[in-house]
């Protein structure tokens, strides 16, 4: 019998996080947790495999919080620091596990990992940093990761192409203000769909909350939750109740099993 997937939610917030530095507004100030957003990030896991979905610079925090012992693949979207920053830590990983940590990435986030972690790739044999087996996908590419299996999509974030990914029923996409018709195809028929819905407005690489809705509709998921939530958008208390019926806010440390 296969057994069940579960996702959790280690961040919902945007590149700042919620609360922000310093600000004084009513979100950042809540003291709901429900506004206490990390930056974005997703787990996986089964009974026996463990995949998280971007390491941002809250990530040893998220993990630490989720009770994560074990790690046996790092997937990234894209390259933007509040999804790339935290992947030193996956050096504990290397210690418990005692091998290295399989890592997916498209060419262009590579590229910018070579430069931001240059001493990962430096051959110089120097005791304890991140050990990576680093693997190339793109927007086609199917990803099997112990019983775990990840289809890649390609979303926009306004000119910069970034990966979402499709697990059995569920749908996760994060930084995009724009799906292409083809993209869109891998989506339909997915029972829970996870979207980026920045504030309500206007924005230049995010999708608005009626843009998210609108998308939303167009797949026909009968579960939506919407992440990558600034402090913009407002109180979760307040928003969540107005949603369309199966639309919900994302917070963190939400879990869902399939």
């Amino acid at each position: 019998m296969k057994s069940p997937i579960r996702f959790t939610f280690l961040g919902t917030g945007t590149s700042q996080g919620v609360p922000l530095i310093g600000c004084p507004c009513h979100v950042c100030q809540s003291q709901d947790p429900k506004d206490k957003r990390l930056r974005t990030s997703l787990l996986i896991e089964t009974d026996t495999t463990t995949v998280v979905i971007d390491s941002g610079p809250d990530f040893r925090q998220q993990l630490l919080r989720a009770g994560v012992k074990k790690l046996d693949a790092l997937i990234f979207t894209h390259s933007h620091k509040d999804h790339l920053a935290g992947m030193d830590d996956i050096r504990a990983f290397n210690y418990l596990q005692n091998r290295p940590i399989d890592v997916f990435a498209t060419k262009a986030t590579e590229a910018v990992m070579r430069m931001e972690f240059s001493y990962i790739f430096s051959n110089s044999g120097y005791p304890g940093i991140p050990e990576i087996n680093l693997i190339t996908i793109d927007k086609n590419s199917l990803i099997d990761v112990g019983d775990i299996r990840l289809q890649a999509l390609e979303v926009m974030h306004y000119k910069m192409p970034v990966l979402g990914f499709r697990i059995g029923d569920f749908t996760y996409i994060t930084d995009a203000n724009h799906i292409a018709e083809e993209e869109m195809e891998k989506i339909k028929g997915s029972q829970y769909l996870v979207l980026n819905a920045l504030r309500k407005e206007k924005h230049i690489s995010h999708f608005t909350l009626d843009e998210a809705i609108v998308v939303s509709r167009q797949v026909m998921a009968p579960k939506t939750y919407f992440t990558h939530i600034s402090h913009q958008l407002g109180l979760y208390a307040d928003e969540n109740p107005k949603l369309p019926e199966g639309i919900q806010l994302a917070f963190d440390m939400l879990q869902i099993e399939l």
